[in-house]
């Protein structure tokens, strides 16, 4: 295991409101974590909830004023920041004692952590003034986690003033998003994912807080999350031309994660992380030549070797052994785990019930749905709340939800100002014109179901925040959406935040299911069944649109398998035992993924 002077993980942003104040929680301790910056309207309700909690004064941002949205979060991130700064400062002055803070700090460290290893010598220590010294050490050479943001770049809805005139692209959602991040006091890093915006990259350019200083560092970072390596570098030379350098491409499996799913054409996370582990050098240096030729019209100087990319990845990771062969043989800075959070309330906003169905949910629990408004797959938990909501809804004659946030408008099929398609409007106009056009009544019933199938995500990803905080909710839901990812299967114990960074390093297992696959191993047999919905939907419509996708998403399917079989011999991380069940697993999904192929040639 490579030495780390802290953690080797961290915590992605959940949803919306599940990890909202998550750098409340976990800073403090040196844990990395991601707020999404979607709902200004959630975030000055917890800003209200927060400062009146610390009995600090609080003053109001309303909607109607003037950049409002930008003007939220840039104070909200403010308050986190200042929020942790005073609890870090708190944590150092404390005793090492047990059950102190800063004793709780170092023993959920890594073993392997040189910070840990210093800790664990202050303690074996006899000599009083030797240990006070090393003490006064360990207070001066720990760090709070990184209080990092995430913007879905295609969550960019234009918006209108008070006498429906249509504002500039700089009042965006994601555009105001980016500039309340860049204005705010937080030296951190802002995570855009879901593709390329151009127009909203472009914007970045115009804030000096992403350029580096005259010592070559950045006050704000910038990540990328990608899903294989041919869009790291799209995005990445794109933002270089601009002068804008990606610290860090965070690589997120395309199914075997929570939230919006964005499928690979079958390549797989073990071919695309040797894909970056060969190509990062060339990747870095190519870059950087565009990146200084860029700095050089600006007139700014940077020195070269500075200059670095980091890898991190994300989805699916269930096991200390997975995180440390991901370290070991791909180099990754740090892993992310996610959904397995939700099982911690001492860190996620999750409502009793939705954590109760949590952690009762086995594998065919956890599915792939049509829920979200934005027409992409959307892993989500059966029997939700927001689920039995929608149910009750269509049964009684009402489908659709209110769109008072409207994040997530995105079809103009109806208007020039665009609707969601989970809202009532949208939902009625829809039902209205299928009556008029469709003769057929099984026709009929399929793009009804279709229809009232999706949920209102704005409030159901941000509820459980103001139900977990005891906010008064007016005006909207109470039910609760849910985006874990298929990985969540295999936990059922609802853990403290100890319990499961212990886990996490291997310290004590929370696995409660006996068969979880190998991560790999389970992210190829999602893409299978991927595959297998994908082609009967294509036999079901007549499509011939088709033939050259099935034809590449096979056969990167099958490269994918034949490199996970060369592998598994060098995952010494894990017994004889685990590598065999890989091998085993693999060898009849591959059959499987044969069979599937020659029945629908």
């Amino acid at each position: 295991m490579i030495k780390s002077r802290g953690h080797t993980f961290h915590i992605p942003v959940l949803g919306v409101g599940f990890s909202v104040d998550a750098p409340v929680k976990v800073a403090k301790y040196g844990i990395s974590s991601v707020i999404s910056l979607v709902d200004d309207t959630l975030m000055e309700q917890l800003r209200k909830h927060y400062l009146e909690k610390y009995c600090k004064p609080y003053i109001h941002i309303a909607a109607t004023e003037v950049d409002s949205r930008a003007k939220r979060i840039t104070a909200y991130l403010n308050m986190i920041s200042q929020i942790v700064e005073e609890q870090f400062e708190k944590l150092k002055s404390s005793s090492f004692e047990t059950g102190s803070d800063i004793t709780k700090y170092f023993e959920m460290l890594p073993d392997f952590s040189e910070l840990k290893m210093k800790y664990n010598e202050m303690l074996r220590t006899q000599d009083v003034n030797v240990a006070k010294k090393l003490q006064n050490w360990l207070r001066e050479n720990i760090y709070p986690g990184s209080i990092d943001v995430n913007i879905m770049t295609k969550v960019d809805k234009a918006n209108y003033d008070s006498e429906g005139a249509l504002l500039p692209h700089e009042f965006n959602d994601a555009h105001a998003a980016l500039r309340g991040f860049a204005m705010s006091e937080l030296e951190s890093s802002v995570i855009f994912s879901a593709g390329i915006n151009p127009k909203l990259y472009s914007y970045m350019e115009t804030f000096n807080n992403f350029l580096p200083n005259k010592n070559g560092c950045f006050k704000k970072k910038i990540i990328i999350k990608v899903s294989d390596f041919r869009s790291a570098l799209i995005q990445g030379k794109f933002l270089a031309k601009r002068g804008l350098w990606v610290s860090e491409f965070r690589i997120e499996s395309g199914l075997n994660c929570g939230g919006h799913a964005f499928a690979t054409d079958g390549l797989l996370l073990g071919p695309i992380l040797e894909e970056f582990k060969n190509k990062k050098n060339e990747l870095l240096e190519l870059l950087k030549e565009i990146f200084l030729q860029s700095l050089t019209r600006k007139e700014i100087s940077v020195e070269e070797d500075k200059l670095n990319i980091d890898v991190t990845v994300q989805g699916g990771v269930g096991k200390s052994t997975e995180q440390e062969f991901l370290i070991r043989r791909y180099g990754v800075k740090s892993v992310g785990w996610g959904s397995p959070f939700l099982l911690v309330p001492e860190v996620m906003n999750v409502d009793d019930y939705t954590l109760q169905k949590l952690s009762a949910a086995g594998e065919e629990d956890f599915y792939l749905s049509d829920i979200s408004p934005l027409g992409v797959p959307f892993n989500s938990l059966r029997g939700n709340s927001k689920d039995l909501e929608k149910i009750e809804r269509i049964e009684n004659g009402k489908p659709g939800s209110p769109c008072p946030k409207k994040f997530l408008v995105s079809s103009k099929e109806y208007s020039d100002k665009p609707l969601c398609t989970a809202s009532i409007t949208y939902i009625n106009k829809k039902i209205a014109e299928l009556k008029e056009n469709c003769t057929d009544d099984e026709e009929f019933k399929e793009e009804f179901d279709k229809t009232v199938n999706k949920v209102c995500l704005c409030e159901g990803l941000t509820v459980p925040a103001l139900i977990v905080h005891k906010i008064e909710i007016r005006k909207q839901s109470s039910a609760v959406s849910v985006c874990p990812g298929p990985n969540l299967a295999y936990f059922s114990k609802v853990a403290t935040l100890k319990e499961m960074i212990d886990h996490i390093y291997g310290r004590i297992n929370l696995i409660t299911h006996p068969n979880r696959p190998n991560m790999f191993v389970k992210e190829l047999g999602l893409y299978i069944d991927y595959l297998q919905r994908k082609m009967e939907e294509s036999i079901k419509t007549g499509s011939t649109q088709s033939e050259d996708f099935f034809n590449t998403f096979t056969a990167n399917l099958l490269e994918g398998i034949d490199y996970y079989k060369e592998i598994i011999p060098e995952i010494v991380e894990e017994s004889e035992n685990a590598r065999e069940k890989m091998r085993e697993d693999i060898e009849a999904l591959e059959q499987k993924l044969n069979v599937y192929s020659l029945v629908t040639s």
